[in-house]
């Protein structure tokens, strides 16, 4: 008995790329189009909206500062616009990039401090940390906190990814079999 599980582990441990392929997948399933739907909720009218975000934008990512320009984003300086823009088209491209395979390990770093800072914000400057139920406990016997429970597997869903890269699957193994072998 003993030897047969240590001759399935072995081979489940030898099939490093399908960690990867898998953490691909349920990224894919899972938070691609949450972090599309959230992006394009930021997105300004016509093309030019890819660099003049609505006002929910701001509203989304900097409530504090909306809120004492009383709404009126205009009022609001260039370091809010270049943060409102490189936010958005965060959301877009690195999803994107992390399920083709592509810059994997890079991309999934970038949603790792993504997640991070839409955290904060919205424990910060959304009121979060004022609803228990939404901030959430670890070591409680309720796994489902929108900020402690949910955004901690996301973050280990991606972290696989920093640490394993993108598996056999991707963009970034193609490219990879392109190079030429250094000497």
């Amino acid at each position: 008995m003993i030897s047969l599980y240590a001759s399935v582990t072995d081979r489940l441990s030898r099939a490093d790329w399908l960690l990867s392929t898998v953490a691909r997948l349920v990224f894919a399933g899972t938070l691609l189009m949450y972090f599309w739907v959230s992006g394009m909720t930021k997105l300004g009218d016509g093309l030019a909206g890819l660099f003049q975000p609505s006002d929910g934008a701001y509203v989304q990512i900097f409530p504090r500062a909306m809120e004492a320009v009383t709404y009126d984003s205009s009022q609001l300086s260039l370091f809010h616009l270049a943060v409102v823009v490189a936010g958005t088209w965060a959301e877009f491209i690195l999803p994107a990039l992390i399920v083709l395979g592509l810059l994997t390990r890079l991309s999934a770093l970038g949603m790792i401090g993504f997640i991070i800072v839409q955290s904060l914000t919205d424990l910060i400057g959304h009121g979060g940390l004022a609803h228990p139920e939404t901030v959430g406990a670890w070591f409680d016997r309720f796994p489902d906190s929108a900020i402690l429970d949910q955004r901690s597997f996301w973050i280990l869903l991606l972290i696989i990814l920093v640490v394993k890269g993108a598996g056999p699957l991707s963009l970034d193994a193609a490219l990879g079999k392109k190079r030429p072998a250094e000497a």
